[in-house]
């Protein structure tokens, strides 16, 4: 009989999952990991980790399988939350989830998994995987979108190399989160109706300003408007194609617009660059502008938070993007592109957003993204994934 370590997060998703399991004749262990222990920060009411365990524990104990709970605050705080703080640091846009299912889950929770003579480990992804044999006897392992498209999550899981996924299973990965929930209740699991969790990877919702607080201190600094109809845009122009100008080579296509204070007008303040996001509306606290204003770069060494007015601002677009060698990564190996080829593909840079058509070209110095139609609010350190139909074949940090 073969043994899944189920990761069970005290949530309806990975309790079917352990129920789906044992069901298909698996040896189901669930292991519960605890990832965080201030709770100062942590929106309790939200996510409060005590109940989440005891819920699993609750949902092992309905299902007959063994239960452990193993603490990885340690190590989540050394790859998880240094890197969200060096990030923010950087004026870039960390997504800790990704790096949560790369470096926890399907790493130390998967190495913890195989010490307790595990062959696979199991979480409540909506994903599925597939696998092909090959002629010279190796197998390709293959990362898909799952069946609800509301509720996939493969982008989280864009990271994964095919090591990884070989050890992988996604039980609700062909259903609907409606049948999720209702064979929960069919089962009676406490968790059937339990409203699902937001925030980091098995820490919950946190409060981000509070967070980031805790190293990155309050830095008062200016808030400087930019007109649409700024010079600056005049790259715009050139890629609508109504300017004469030599067309941009893809450095420039995907270099993100750069400000300077004389360039637009003070129009507030903040505590400081590096809590903010581009592309973020709320928490500027800067009122009386005709429209909206969205913060469409951030400048971290000088402290100063770019805005335009509008989410059609230009400052808000772009055409291209581009990812270092060593920050692009392909799950399909064996379709990685060489240098000077070019695919197309579809792409996300964000979760839930919908796929956009996009050429991928190989160069020397990295991988440029450039899109059919410009992206808004692309950030630095964001994850772009890029899709071959429902199949998931590589993704990288934005640079």
């Amino acid at each position: 009989m073969k043994r899944v370590v189920v990761g069970m997060s005290g949530g309806v998703d990975s309790s079917v999952a352990a129920y789906l399991l044992k069901e298909q004749g698996y040896d189901v262990v669930g292991l519960f990991m605890k990832n965080w222990h201030d709770d100062s920060v942590v929106i309790s009411r939200e996510c409060p980790w005590v109940e989440d365990s005891n819920d699993a524990l609750i949902v092992a104990q309905k299902l007959g399988i063994p239960f452990q709970t193993i603490d990885l605050s340690k190590e989540y705080k050394e790859r998880i939350v240094d890197y969200m703080f060096y990030e923010y640091e950087r004026g870039r846009t960390p997504n800790p989830d990704v790096l949560c299912n790369r470096e926890i889950k399907f790493d130390i929770f998967l190495k913890t998994a195989l010490k307790l003579g595990a062959d696979y480990v199991a979480t409540g992804h909506y994903c599925r995987k597939s696998e092909t044999a090959n002629i010279d006897g190796s197998t390709t392992y293959h990362l898909l979108a799952g069946k609800d498209n509301n509720k996939d999550q493969s982008y989280f899981l864009c990271q994964l190399n095919q090591e990884q996924l070989s050890k992988a299973l996604f039980p609700i990965g062909e259903l609907q989160k409606s049948e999720v929930r209702t064979i929960a209740r069919e089962q009676d699991l406490v968790t059937a109706d339990k409203k699902d969790s937001q925030g980091l990877c098995f820490v919950g919702k946190v409060r981000l300003p509070e967070f980031l607080q805790q190293k990155l201190k309050p830095k008062p600094g200016k808030i400087v408007e930019i007109a649409a109809d700024a010079p600056v845009y005049q790259k715009s122009l050139v890629l609508a194609g109504t300017a004469e100008e030599e067309p941009l080579s893809l450095s420039e296509l995907s270099a993100p617009f750069e400000y300077t204070p004389d360039m637009g007008k003070v129009v507030g303040d903040h505590n400081g660059a590096h809590y903010y996001t581009i592309g973020q509306r709320k928490g500027l606290n800067v009122g009386g502008t005709p429209k909206p204003l969205f913060i469409i770069s951030i400048d971290t060494e000088n402290n100063i938070v770019y805005t335009g007015q509008g989410d059609d601002h230009p400052g808000l677009y772009r055409s291209a993007l581009f990812m270092s060698q060593e920050e692009s990564h392909w799950i399909r190996e064996d379709l990685k592109l060489k240098n000077g080829e070019s695919t197309e593909y579809q792409v996300r840079i964000r979760y839930r957003q919908p796929l956009e058509k996009a050429r991928l070209i190989q160069a020397e110095e990295g991988l440029y993204i450039v899109f059919d139609r410009p992206q808004r609010s692309i950030a630095k350190g964001q994850f772009a994934a890029w899709y071959q139909n429902d199949e998931l074949i590589g993704s990288g940090v934005i640079a």
